[in-house]
């Protein structure tokens, strides 16, 4: 399928290694010229020569204040603007209730919440200008189902997804759609880190008894920044195996 993205720029935070690199694969993939960033400079540029298109790999961290803005500024600079923003960010570390003290609340909601913020107020207006865009945030599935043992990133990206689910209804009408991914389990560096290395838990977990495939979530990606996809606007896409058991 042709997703009607040749041409247009993407700026893809948190892109050196996991879902959001094999986001950026896809939408290159797609024809879209993207910008990527990650914390470190070697990693950065390791991930942007495995991608196959025009590439642009930028150093920024998503944990400063500072950091999600510059980002959309250089995207914007090297690109000569941003279409699609994909807003991702590594996760805040493991921990419980009783383990988490108080003080590690703000540095999780700057990774998870705040850098979303930032990023959009930084990208969307000329979205809204150009009356085309598109916003896809990389979130959990813990957003519908906490996870037991990751409660900053519970409530950082619980809080991220009413963000954007009110940022989607006040921009509709300017022709810029807003949806979030909610990844299950995938084969990543960050599930590897918090399963030990062996994801077979993980798979049995899993309904479908297996872990995710970051390039096939990176299509699902891909899909909602599509021309078809414009009638998708304030959504929560599970891409999770089945995890999710609720009924909506």
């Amino acid at each position: 399928m042709d997703l009607g993205l040749q041409g247009r720029r993407a700026a893809i935070a948190g892109a050196s290694s996991g879902l959001g690199l094999a986001t950026a694969r896809a939408l290159a993939a797609e024809g879209v010229r993207v910008a990527i960033c990650g914390r470190d400079r070697d990693r950065i540029e390791q991930a942007a020569a495995s991608i196959d298109g025009d590439v642009v790999a930028i150093v920024a961290d998503m944990a400063t204040t500072d950091g999600p803005a510059e980002f959309v500024a250089q995207a914007s600079a090297a690109l000569g603007g941003v279409d699609i923003l994909v807003a991702n960010a590594g996760g805040p570390p493991p921990g419980n209730f009783a383990s988490t003290p108080y003080d590690a609340y703000p540095t999780a909601l700057q990774l998870n919440l705040l850098s979303t913020v930032a990023l959009c107020q930084a990208a969307v207006p000329p979205m809204q200008r150009q009356g085309w865009g598109r916003v896809v945030a990389i979130t959990s599935i813990s957003v519908r189902q906490p996870i037991p043992g990751l409660i900053l990133s519970n409530t950082a990206r619980a809080g991220v997804t009413g963000f954007l689910k009110t940022l989607a209804l006040e921009v509709a009408g300017d022709g810029v759609t807003v949806n979030s991914v909610l990844p299950g389990s995938h084969d990543t560096d960050r599930l590897r880190s918090l399963y030990g290395g062996d994801l077979s838990g993980a798979a049995a977990a899993t309904p479908v008894r297996a872990v995710g495939r970051p390039e096939d979530f990176g299509a699902v990606a891909a899909f909602l920044c599509s021309d078809q996809a414009r009638f998708i606007t304030g959504s929560a896409v599970p891409v999770d195996g089945g995890a999710n058991q609720a009924l909506l």
